[in-house]
């Protein structure tokens, strides 16, 4: 397939491809394998290293009756050391050819590790073809007493592709870790009358003959784990906001308005929290909600998160739009500003449980402060308390504890350095890590920066033991106006905690 070249020069800039004979073996020192993972503490063989994907040019093709999936990875990269072998992460499906730089290459696979023998060197820009074919696998969800289906997981009309924190590799190759971001664009081929929806910007579908192609392209570098092409029905809907599209997906088969009210309101939410963070980052926003009995989570997928239908059920509005907002939150924490390994991962959930709270407070329905305190008079036997949200552990990485207990820490904070302090470190940890990364150190030293206090002993108390901390106003007990609100205030407790 002929690659988007205008894309690809304003997301990469103009990649220059070093032909293999170019290479000499006495270039620049000594070659050697990149590695198969970054090593992450927790999940160390995630990911590869000695080279930084750009760009994705995904093509795939999938027939729900069969779930045989055909796809055309193209993967453009530049190597960042000189390299004798590099690999991707690439789960179950069969290669049928495999190029670099437009000639066959050799491989050998081992579990999710594809390894690839190519000398490239050190700054080299490099260009990997993969075709393939195969039933995606679908994945868990390490949520503690729960199995949660994710990755590319089979619907009755097609797939919904979403899940952490390794989904990517199920379906296309990839440098499968947070670190690595890279900018994609898809063409998803489904059976005429189905849609494929996928992030960033809608470039149109044709259908010929039996079959419609969906295109999409996500310009600002994304997370693997968040890119989707979830297929099936769907009722959608396309609306300007800022003069950003706006796509809501709804499957058809939910009844009427059990979800469009809520998912509905993704703007405003949008704009209220861009009011507390800063600016919308990406170019474009919205929604997907699929009727799979089997999906019981939410989660950020860049520019279109993806809601199980259980969590819009209960017929109160206002109370189904916590889930957006958190999943909106995401778009900054989480996805803009990406984890830089896995044991941060409370900055991601943290700000998103904090931003349920701030909407909660919008809608009246109880104060960061009053959600607080409400928690923080619950005894040490509560679920949130631990393990330690700052260090959960690969097992316990979706724990109550690093979405409640997290916010907690943030409140926490705000009431230690004031509002004014808090909401400067917030913005400055948006607008400084934009598109990047950030980790747990990074975000202690500029929350001492702004504010001028040592801060150390609170986090540590607060992210990294499994005790009650001090309560940071001096008191411990459960303050009267989240007594008079004890439903609202409880249901951000009680609610059924999927992943999100």
């Amino acid at each position: 397939m002929k690659p988007l070249r205008s894309l690809l020069a304003a997301a990469v800039g103009v990649l220059v491809l070093v032909p293999v004979s170019a290479v000499p073996a006495s270039a620049g020192g000594s070659f050697r394998p990149g590695a198969p993972g970054v090593g992450d503490p927790y999940f160390p063989g995630y990911g590869n290293g000695g080279y930084d994907v750009k760009h994705y040019d995904l093509n795939v093709r999938y027939q729900p009756s069969t779930d045989l999936l055909t796809g055309h990875a193209v993967i453009y990269a530049r190597a960042t050391q000189n390299l004798s072998s590099f690999n991707l992460d690439f789960l179950g499906l069969t290669i049928d050819k495999l190029a670099v730089n437009g000639r066959a290459a050799s491989y050998t696979r081992s579990g999710q590790e594809l390894s690839i023998k190519r000398k490239i060197r050190k700054g080299s820009a490099f260009r990997v073809d993969v075709r393939y074919h195969g039933v995606p696998q679908t994945l868990q969800i390490p949520v503690p007493g729960i199995v949660l289906e994710a990755g590319f997981i089979h619907t009755d009309d097609g797939a919904v592709v979403a899940g952490q924190p390794e989904v990517a590799a199920s379906w296309f190759p990839v440098n499968d870790h947070p670190k690595d971001k890279a900018s994609y664009s898809f063409a998803v081929t489904v059976p005429a009358g189905l849609a494929a929806i996928s992030n960033g910007v809608p470039k149109g579908h044709k259908t010929r003959g039996n079959w419609t192609t969906w295109k999409w392209e996500q310009r600002t570098p994304m997370i693997s784990y968040l890119a989707t092409a979830t297929i099936g029905e769907f009722r959608i809907s396309t609306t300007k906001h800022n003069g950003k599209p706006t796509i809501i997906a709804i499957d058809p088969d939910l009844p009427p308005d059990l979800a469009d009210d809520a998912v509905g309101r993704t703007n405003e939410i949008t704009d209220f929290l861009a009011s507390k963070f800063g600016p919308y980052p990406f170019e474009a926003n919205g929604a997907i909600v699929d009727d799979y009995d089997n999906l019981f989570f939410a989660l950020e997928n860049q520019t279109r998160s993806i809601y199980s239908k259980f969590f819009f059920d209960s017929g109160a509005t206002t109370g189904e739009t916590y889930v957006v907002a958190h999943e909106l939150a995401h778009q900054w924490f989480g996805d803009s500003v990406a984890v830089e390994q896995w044991d941060d991962i409370w900055l991601n959930e943290g700000f998103a449980t904090y931003a349920e709270w701030l909407w909660s407070e919008k809608l009246g329905e109880g104060t960061p402060q009053e959600i607080f305190d409400f928690l923080y008079a619950q005894p040490l036997t509560a679920p949130y308390w631990a393990p330690p949200p700052g260090d959960p552990g690969p097992v316990d990485l979706f724990d109550d504890s690093v979405y409640t207990r997290g916010a907690m820490t943030l409140q926490a904070l705000r009431v230690t350095v004031g509002d004014a302090d808090f909401w400067k470190i917030v913005r400055q940890w948006y607008a400084r890590n934009r598109n990047g990364h950030g980790s747990t150190a990074e975000f202690v030293r500029l929350a001492e920066r702004v504010s001028g206090e040592q801060l150390d002993a609170l986090f540590q108390a607060w992210l990294f033991t499994d005790t009650k901390p001090a309560h940071p106003g001096g008191a411990a007990t459960l303050s009267a106006a989240a007594a008079d609100k004890p439903n609202a205030v409880k249901s951000l407790d009680q609610r059924l905690r999927m992943k999100r």
